[in-house]
């Protein structure tokens, strides 16, 4: 029986972290991270989180983030946090005066979606470099809150052009009764949005990127949302109501429960 997660639990390149460590993302928080779930030290999708980690630091600080260097750090962390299942963050850091990469994992409880219908709030705001998750991102913080304290869950970026982009903290897709629809936009391609856009390839049901425009959303039959906790149907966006089709939100969730998980440390014969 695993003991629960710790409340936050944090290692720097595979050591408890110091104060002097924590001075990194508080003084110099130019970096990257992925967020993941971890449940009996398997990760679905792990291959894209360490993809995402090594290209984003190939393109911040010009330099590689090797895989295998990060599942140890992921299982030490993991190890020192004394669970199998909890959320998990990789950071990667270039302190000022260094020259390799500074990790930093950090370890919470699990989280998982509660599947409850969601309500989103435009807001005119699209993010700059979307393709590469930092942290510290003020506006979409800001704009979460704004959305709540107006009686929604969730704010959702829309471009200067009033095309859809994404969630604040999520992607978001649409249905039009034949297909699921990515708003064909500059935002970050999410690892749940890759393994459902595989997963729906894998079972002849199509999925395709098209410009979603704010003020036509009414025309879709049911929209949802996705991030690493999840996935969730919409029931509106702004004063436009939509219906929860239990048939996609189905669908959806077999696909991505279908989708593979990886061992964080894979044992020595698949090595």
């Amino acid at each position: 029986m695993t003991a629960p997660a710790p409340d936050l639990h944090v290692e720097f390149d595979g050591r408890p972290a110091t104060a002097e460590d924590l001075r990194i993302p508080a003084f110099a928080g130019y970096g990257h991270f992925t967020a993941m779930q971890v449940r009996d030290r398997t990760v679905r999708g792990l291959p894209l989180h360490l993809d995402r980690l090594d290209s984003a630091n190939r393109e911040l600080f010009g330099q590689p983030l090797d895989g295998n260097r990060v599942r140890d750090l992921i299982g030490h962390a993991l190890d020192g946090a004394g669970v199998r299942d909890a959320s998990v963050r990789v950071h990667g850091f270039l302190p000022p005066d260094t020259t390799a990469t500074v990790v930093m994992v950090t370890v919470r409880g699990p989280a998982r979606a509660d599947g409850a219908p969601r309500s989103l709030m435009s807001v005119p705001f699209a993010r700059s470099v979307p393709h590469i998750k930092r942290p510290g991102e003020f506006c979409q913080i800001y704009y979460g809150q704004q959305a709540r304290q107006a009686g929604f869950d969730e704010a959702l970026l829309i471009s200067p052009g009033g095309m859809v982009t994404e969630g604040a903290v999520t992607n978001i897709g649409f249905w039009d009764g034949t297909s699921v629809v990515w708003p064909d936009a500059p935002a970050l391609p999410g690892i749940t949005m890759a393994l459902l856009e595989s997963g729906l390839a894998r079972t002849d049901h199509p999925s395709v990127r098209r410009g979603v425009a704010l003020d036509g959303v009414g025309a879709y039959r049911a929209a949802f949302v996705a991030n690493s906790q999840g996935i969730a149907p919409v029931r509106r966006i702004d004063a436009t109501p939509f219906a929860v089709d239990e048939g996609l939100m189905k669908m959806l969730g077999q696909v991505y429960e279908d989708s593979p998980c990886e061992a964080v440390r894979p044992s020595p014969e698949t090595v």
